[in-house]
């Protein structure tokens, strides 16, 4: 908790301008810039903005932008000259080398953040006691959830012990198909996990079919038993279901709760 408390007392900082003509930018201040970004020459779409507080060191832009503006001062102009991520979410952008034309406004020192009942009420709470308490609630949930997460684990290996036994053929294409489309779009973003990083394609394929296998098999030994025991959902339970799968996608929950409505199999 307190650790949590600190870095938000660092993330909610205020910060004030630095008084004279030779205050320079360092790690930890924000600089206060207008830039205009080309490529090859040419203005590209969403790369300008006036007025944009850039703090150096928190690695919200791209490498190199915040780092070409240390030592700079009020009133410099600057080119900053970066090359986008390959893994860039903007294609047309995605490893390109770009320059930003850039006009510093203003050079601002960040202020002391005190861990105190102010702190809460910018954070829209009543007091740090609220705060607090907000907080190791949120730990408490999300402990409950990774020890759910490894109970299941643990029950779902030891039913998949000695169930071997033959599988639908179609039923593992179509699962080893959904879990292929999620790690093609990973790799394609860049965004792979770390062990499977250094892995060919064929290896994580051979990987990923195994899994879909032990999702197959234990899917059908879960419905035997869900069967034979008299297991029944219910729609409240279904729906509830959707609501939690559909808050993993903030933005489009509308969509995947609409999805799952409208297709049973899923």
């Amino acid at each position: 908790i307190d650790e949590a408390l600190a870095e938000l007392a660092k993330e909610s900082r205020a910060f004030a301008e630095k008084k004279g003509k030779t205050a320079k930018a360092e790690d930890g201040d924000a600089v206060v810039v207008d830039f205009v970004g080309k490529m090859d020459g040419e203005v590209f779409e969403g790369g300008s903005a006036e007025d944009a507080r850039v703090v150096i060191g928190d690695g919200a832009f791209i490498p190199g932008f915040e780092e070409q503006l240390k030592g700079a001062k009020k009133g410099d102009e600057i080119a900053l000259k970066v090359t986008f991520p390959k893994a860039y979410q903007a294609e047309t952008l995605a490893g390109k080398d770009a320059v930003f034309e850039t006009t510093v406004k203003a050079i601002e020192a960040p202020t002391e953040s005190k861990i105190d009942d102010e702190l809460a009420k910018r954070l829209g709470l009543d007091s740090l006691d609220a705060l607090k308490k907000a907080l190791k609630d949120r730990f408490e949930r999300e402990h409950a959830g990774q020890s759910r997460m490894r109970a299941k684990r643990s029950l779902l290996d030891s039913l998949d012990v000695d169930k071997k036994f033959e599988l639908p053929a179609s039923m593992v294409d179509a699962e080893f198909e959904n879990i292929w489309r999620e790690v093609s779009n990973a790799m394609a973003q860049g965004q792979l996990d770390d062990e499977d990083k250094d892995k060919s394609e064929d290896e994580l394929k051979a990987e990923y079919r195994t899994i879909a296998e032990r999702r197959v098999r234990l899917g059908l030994v879960l419905a035997k038993i869900g069967k034979g025991s008299g297991v029944e959902v219910t729609q409240e339970e279904i729906a509830r279901a959707i609501n939690q799968e559909a808050q993993r996608y903030p933005g489009q929950e509308q969509q995947v709760a609409e999805f799952y409505s409208k297709n049973p199999n899923a």
